[in-house]
């Protein structure tokens, strides 16, 4: 896609975004045509906004290109019209612009949101464009069609969250007049919830287990690759309760110089074959947490004395950040599966909460630690381990 002027020559496939009287259009390949220049006129002033939707439905264009199934009548794409909201006589609840499809929607609204989103977002979002790809170009209007194919093409769950995205993106649609209603409404909350929303179960380890691990860890004399070098990763995740890419992202800036204090303030995640960094927490927040003794005593041992305020505090054994996809599939199966199966290192983070709970220390302080909520941590853990210490009277 090319952001040009008139007089700019494309790639062979590309769509470019013009102004024309103040108004947004679209430049076609030639080559679509029989080498007549084509335009699809969208109607839209040429806004900040409105350059998002434009290049939005241009990329929607040119992946039509590619993958051959370009509409060369342009019906598809809205005509010659920019998408119009329907006359007020007709009934709103049985109203939507016709001339946008799923498909278009979506582009819309992922191309307007983007800018502002993580990267692991951001590829959620990717995940949901390849899904809608294989549901199809249906009208938008085919709410229910949509929700069918969805059924076929994917799990119930996954269909499940597919409609509450669809129904954010129609609300979104509604702001920008692009559509009247939103057809989704109310489906994804309609099917069963998902099974860990049902009951959910933390999964923690018992103290003795949480020691066992860590010690083989230590311990590890394996052939080949030895897994001692992940050892501090694991005792620090048990002991400070964050969530596992906080822990792989860490660096000694992030260090107080008298290791009484660890900030937390981003993330490393794994985004297709990359690493990629993203700032502040899961819930867009930074904190602090003062570290208990075993923890200081620990970073004080593994500081190198070279280390760099950009240094990783945990890196792999080839200086990288830690590959935790990998470690997860290797590293932690091989020390953990023996102690207890079907844990992943996430389970730590569990860990963590379900003992400071137990020594009393308060949800609300754990949840600040934490960066959860107090509901959280009174509904998925405070209560089941209040259960599990009752018994029934004789």
């Amino acid at each position: 896609m090319n952001k040009s002027n008139p007089s700019t020559k494309n790639a062979k496939g590309s769509v470019s975004i013009e102004t024309f009287q103040g108004r947004l259009r679209l430049r076609l390949p030639r080559q679509l045509f029989d080498g007549k220049q084509k335009y699809l006129t969208l109607g839209l002033p040429d806004t900040v906004v409105n350059r998002r939707l434009a290049e939005a439905k241009a990329m929607l264009l040119e992946s039509d290109i590619k993958l051959e199934r370009f509409d060369l009548t342009l019906a598809k794409y809205g005509g010659k019209q920019a998408p119009i909201v329907l006359p007020l006589e007709v009934d709103d609840s049985e109203a939507i612009v016709s001339s946008l499809s799923l498909l278009e929607l979506w582009a819309q609204y992922f191309g307007d949101k983007r800018s502002g989103l993580k990267p692991k977002t951001v590829e959620k979002y990717n995940q949901f464009t390849r899904l809608f790809e294989k549901v199809g170009d249906l009208p938008l209007d085919d709410a229910l069609a949509i929700k069918q194919k969805l059924e076929q093409v994917t799990t119930k769950s996954r269909t499940k969250d597919s409609l509450m995205y669809l129904s954010a993106a129609c609300t979104w649609g509604i702001q920008h007049s692009l559509v009247t209603r939103d057809p989704f409404n109310g489906m994804s909350s309609a099917m069963p919830r998902h099974r860990h929303m049902v009951d959910p179960q933390p999964n923690a380890f018992t103290e003795e287990e949480r020691d066992r691990i860590i010690q083989n860890f230590q311990t590890d004399q394996r052939k080949g690759m030895s897994y001692r070098s992940y050892a501090p990763f694991v005792e620090f995740l048990f002991l400070c309760g964050c969530r596992p890419s906080e822990a792989v992202g860490l660096c000694w800036k992030h260090i107080d110089p008298d290791f009484k204090q660890v900030s937390f303030e981003g993330s490393l995640v794994q985004v297709g074959n990359q690493r990629v960094r993203s700032e502040g927490s899961k819930n867009n927040r930074t904190r602090k947490l003062t570290l208990s003794r075993r923890l200081q005593v620990l970073l004080t041992a593994i500081k190198p004395p070279a280390a760099t305020p950009d240094s990783l505090v945990f890196p792999s054994v080839d200086g990288d950040s830690i590959n935790y996809r990998n470690f997860s599939r290797r590293a932690w199966k091989a020390i953990v599966d023996p102690i207890k199966l079907d844990t992943t290192p996430y389970c730590c983070r569990d860990t963590f909460i379900t003992i400071q709970l137990l020594k009393g220390v308060s949800s609300a302080v754990i949840a600040q630690w934490c960066d959860t909520s107090t509901h959280m941590i009174d509904k998925n853990y405070a209560d089941k381990l209040k259960l599990t210490q009752l018994q029934p009277k004789d």
